[in-house]
This record gives structure tokens, sequence and C-alpha cells, in this order.
């Protein structure tokens, strides 16, 4: 059923009619035109559909749009501030934490919302929290240090 669905969108108020049941990921790329929340699997397993609702790491492709009514969404395209890229996405590109680039915005925000909840986290609890996103060009060894630079970058600057 259609309704007017209300939400801030990296910052920014969004009120779409659409059909509630819709997912999310759908809303985010056809309707909004954001190319970062990428469709994997469709069954939330990949975590390639990443984004952030009210500081929770989310499968936009299990989300109904309904259920963000009222909230705030994070993609990776609200990171940047003022043309400054955020501590992760400026530690993903000086650990070169990516390959194909198809993963990346679902690992950024997967980090940035464990980087929320816990800002000093081990390095067992950053692959812990990233388990669920999937490299397909296993590049992990290099997006742990890059997670922990982040880490240590917010806690300096102060805010995430």
């Amino acid at each position: 059923m259609d309704r007017t669905i209300r939400f801030t969108l990296n910052g920014e108020p969004v009120a779409l009619e659409v059909d509630e049941e819709r997912m999310l990921l759908w809303v985010l790329r056809t309707d909004l035109q954001l190319t970062s929340p990428k469709y994997g699997c469709g069954e939330g397993f990949c975590g390639a559909c990443t984004v952030v609702v009210d500081g929770k790491a989310v499968r936009s492709c299990q989300t109904p749009v309904k259920t963000v009514d009222g909230k705030q969404v994070l993609t990776v395209e609200g990171l940047e501030k003022d043309g400054r890229l955020h501590p992760l996405q400026e530690a993903f590109i000086k650990h070169d934490a990516m390959q194909c680039g198809f993963c990346t915005p679902g690992m950024i925000l997967q980090a940035y919302s464990l980087l929320l909840a816990n800002p000093k986290p081990t390095r067992k609890q950053i692959a812990d929290a990233l388990e669920g996103n999937l490299c397909r060009c296993s590049a992990y060894n290099r997006i742990l240090p890059a997670v922990e630079e982040a880490a240590e970058a917010m806690q300096k600057r102060g805010k995430p």
C-alpha cells in the first residue's frame, strides 16, 4: 500500500509516496538515485546493501521502507562532510582496503556502526562485526587495519 514515508537521509529530510512494503534498497537506488547500497544476494547474507539506520547497520535488501519512517538513514554518500572524507573512507584508501569496490560501502557502514557502539574495538571485535560482509576480492587483510586506524582517528577528532 502506498503511503508517505518520511525519514532523514544523510542529514536531509526525505518524504516519498511509496509502497510501504518496498525494500529500502530499491527506494534508495531507484527513487533517490544513490548508488552505494548494492544489490548482492537479495537475502541479507552478503552485506553489499548495508546502510545505517539510527546508528545500527541494517541490510537494506531486507528492510521494508516503512520501518525507517521517522528515522535517520545513512549511506556512504552521507559520510563525507564539507568536502572531507570520513576517517573510515580515508583509511580504506590509505590501506588500499578494496579491490573492485563492490563491498566497500557496506564494509565501511558496518564498521561505522561498530565504531559508534564501540570506539575502541579489538581486532577480533572488528572481524566479528564484519563477518557478515563478504568481500569477493578477499581484501580482508587490508580492511581490518583500515578500521583500526579509523577508530584511532575518530577518537582523536572526538566525533563519529
